[in-house]
């Protein structure tokens, strides 16, 4: 699992340091990743708290300090196995794939508040989390919030202009990778299996995500066990 105390500016810049030496797309600079940062900050009314939208790991593991959570719904953006993955759960030999929020459809989530009082201090934990790269851009959405309504969220979406994007992977090579790779925060299957997991909590019970979770699975020969398929 991540931990807050893991996302720190030394940890960027070995970060950084460890992609140039293997040749892996460009990180941002501390300069770039603060500037995106500040202008995101800035948009927050002071005082107020925080909403931001998780679709994957976000989702059930969010490493920030948050106040609440709430099954959420975006419209616009949907969920998808789009971005190329050499480190973390996936290495350069066998790369992997990670979820990002791509254009079109709905997006079905966890959206958790900060509150105003740490804002600032999270935001900050979020953007070396998720924004060492620039594979998102942060942008403000309108969610559906249960028993809310309407809310504006802070979400990342896939940057397509980012060399790690990959657009309309067939859903048999997205299932293959996801199956085969695996790096040093666990394997890439994992993530897909928690995700899957989170989704049923919120009540969804099948989807493209499941859909792909049996594929993975019977690659991997993972049978899924009763408890997992309730």
């Amino acid at each position: 699992m991540l931990r807050r105390e893991m996302f720190t500016a030394e940890r960027a810049r070995l970060y950084a340091e460890h992609v140039a030496k293997i040749g892996g797309a460009p990180m941002l600079s501390e300069e770039a990743r603060e500037a995106s940062r500040k202008a995101v900050e800035a948009a927050v009314a002071p005082g107020a708290d925080v909403w931001v939208f998780g679709y994957g790991s976000l989702m059930w593991n969010p490493a920030i300090l948050v106040a609440e959570s709430r099954k959420a719904q975006i419209r616009g953006y949907h969920r998808a196995f789009c971005l190329r993955l050499g480190l973390g759960r996936g290495s350069p030999d066998k790369p992997g794939l990670m979820l990002g929020l791509d254009r079109g459809g709905s997006c079905i989530g966890v959206a958790h508040r900060v509150g105003a009082k740490d804002v600032s201090s999270e935001l900050a934990i979020l953007w070396y989390r998720e924004m060492l790269s620039g594979a998102y851009n942060p942008r403000w959405l309108a969610a559906d919030i249960a028993e809310l309504g309407p809310v504006k969220v802070l979400a990342f979406v896939i940057n397509r202009a980012n060399p790690r994007y990959e657009h309309h992977v067939p859903d048999k090579d997205v299932a293959r990778r996801i199956a085969v790779s695996e790096g040093v925060l666990g394997t890439n299957r994992d993530y897909l299996y928690r995700t899957v997991r989170q989704l049923r909590e919120l009540g969804i019970a099948d989807g493209p995500m499941h859909r792909l979770e049996r594929r993975v699975r019977a690659i991997a020969n993972e049978p899924i066990t009763t408890t997992e398929g309730t």
